[in-house]
């Protein structure tokens, strides 16, 4: 799993980015193109991943919850496959550490041993990057000697060497394992090896193509991006709050880097994968590649995450099934690629689903591939139910030819603490949310609502519209123009508010939506 990390790879059609490892992984799995987080920041994201429940069930909207506290005691997919006699195990980051874990991973629930964390990482935000001044800095460029580091290493770097040693320790042995690893990069500051920049020559970079906030975008919806304004490097830049914009050379200077990080994770992605081949495992085990959120690369004038849009809640799913996505026997299935070969790697991918799927997905697919029973369905109201889900089993996905469903939606959500941009827009505590976006994604549009929000209750106002977006993805595949006041919202509120109490707001948004977007179609017919 890696960390911030958008569909900016080889195998999801990005032209600049090199991920030969993840690439190659990608021509032998089904390749999930339309995948999307619950909500676009760590903590909530994994929550909701690992227990396939969504934010509003557990409750988790920052960092400082846990969910089997505050919520409901729910089952995660490591701790329904360590009760089906899995040897569980987690390094690096799974869950978001810290208060949303319980301190712990939330060990012994779902691991069997401990997680381990890289000792390396807690000087991740310490003053560690050179500067042009030769000083050190809390800098989010971060292009580093790694033998100059404390340590003289990086913490992803430990972290792939403790998955070897894990997988060469389960190679001897009959029982069943479950390895989660997480990857920290390329989540912020860019503390990678320095020679990873150089592929990705800096007069090769380009801008987003929508640099600029959209005119008709609602206020609440934007992100003001403070945890990057928060590093020395973008500070001195002294842009102006909320909108910037960030100078254009540093613009390209940040996708440099953020290229880098992912090519950098592809390394050790790669050394995963070849030491499967090596142990001899390549054949019985099953391999989940993703991502716990996008990140925006200065599209609508945004960067990081914290938002609704697609580049910040569209994420990698890649699924590895020996004997179904690829024929067992192979002498090396997974070779490591050196990106710094002289020879360009491209590989295609292997089977490809378009329609929209969720990481909810996650847990109640693998435990079915897993050859487990997955998951029921949760019921509308499920704080007592343990295990159930809130996502769908995507075996079925497996089985047959892709084609276009209609109906498949992705929801994702994110809360903001008032109608204009703050300081704590992006990451407000649970007591300043006022208001909470909700975004379905379908084939053809994504269509947001942000709505009132009691933190006391965690009730949602329906009738209290702070704003709204709706974007037609044939003609705006970049989201950059909201066509969500053209459409008389007040007589499909009126609508709305004769549905029984009980219907849940993705229902009332599906109709919402197809009430919008019908009448939309209608006009274009007779035009």
């Amino acid at each position: 799993m890696a960390d911030d990390l958008r569909t900016s790879l080889g195998c999801y059609g990005d032209p600049v980015v090199k991920s030969p490892n993840i690439d190659q992984l990608a021509s032998k799995s089904q390749v999930f193109l339309n995948a999307y987080a619950q909500q676009a920041v760590c903590g909530p994201s994994r929550t909701s991943m690992l227990t396939s429940r969504r934010p509003d069930t557990t409750r988790l909207y920052d960092f400082n919850s846990y969910w089997r506290v505050h919520a409901g005691n729910y089952t995660t997919l490591p701790q329904y496959l360590k009760s089906r006699g899995y040897t569980t195990m987690s390094v690096g980051k799974i869950f978001h550490p810290g208060i949303a874990s319980n301190h712990s991973d939330d060990y012994p629930y779902s691991w069997s041993v401990p997680a381990y964390h890289p000792p390396s990482f807690k000087h991740e935000n310490e003053k560690v990057c050179k500067g042009p001044d030769g000083k050190l800095h809390s800098n989010l460029l971060c292009a580093v000697t790694v033998s100059e580091q404390p340590g003289g290493t990086l913490p992803d770097l430990e972290s792939a060497d403790e998955a070897v040693r894990l997988l060469r320790e389960r190679s001897n042995d009959d029982t069943p394992f479950f390895l989660a690893v997480g990857f920290h990069k390329p989540h912020i500051p860019f503390r990678i090896p320095q020679e990873y920049l150089s592929l990705y020559p800096i007069d090769k970079m380009t801008p987003a193509p929508d640099p600029n906030v959209p005119k008709l975008l609602p206020p609440v919806a934007y992100n003001p991006w403070m945890d990057l304004r928060r590093r020395e490097d973008v500070h001195n830049l002294n842009t102006s709050f909320p909108y910037g914009p960030i100078p254009k050379d540093f613009q390209l200077r940040i996708h440099q880097h953020y290229f880098a990080a992912v090519s950098y994770m592809d390394a050790q992605v790669g050394r995963l994968l070849s030491s499967l081949d090596e142990l001899g495992l390549t054949d019985s085990t099953m391999v989940v590649f993703t991502s716990d959120h996008g990140w925006s690369l200065g599209e609508h004038g945004e960067w990081a995450k914290y938002s609704n849009f697609d580049v910040s809640t569209r994420v990698p799913l890649i699924f590895y099934v020996p004997g179904v996505t690829a024929s067992p026997g192979e002498e090396s299935t997974f070779p490591f690629i050196d990106v710094f070969s002289q020879s360009e790697h491209r590989f295609k991918a292997g089977k490809v689903v378009r329609n929209m799927v969720e990481l909810v997905d996650v847990f109640p697919t693998v435990s079915y591939m897993a050859g487990h029973r997955a998951p029921e369905p949760c019921p509308d109201v499920s704080f007592k139910e343990d295990l159930c889900t809130e996502g769908d089993n995507l075996a079925y996905t497996f089985r047959r030819r892709d084609r276009q469903d209609e109906e498949a939606i992705s929801f994702s959500q994110y809360p903001r603490p008032a109608d204009t941009p703050q300081v704590n827009s992006d990451l407000p505590d649970l007591e300043d949310i006022k208001i909470m976006g909700y975004s379905l994604r379908s084939w053809d549009y994504r269509y947001t609502l942000w709505l009132g929000f009691n933190p006391k209750t965690y009730q949602v106002n329906v009738s209290d519209v702070h704003g709204g977006e709706l974007y037609m993805l044939e003609d705006d595949p970049g989201q950059d123009h909201n066509v969500y006041n053209d459409s008389d919202y007040s007589l499909m509120m009126r609508k709305m508010a004769n549905l029984h109490h009980a219907v849940s707001l993705q229902t009332k948004m599906r109709l919402q939506l197809l009430y919008l977007t019908a009448g939309r179609k209608a006009g274009r017919r007779k035009a």
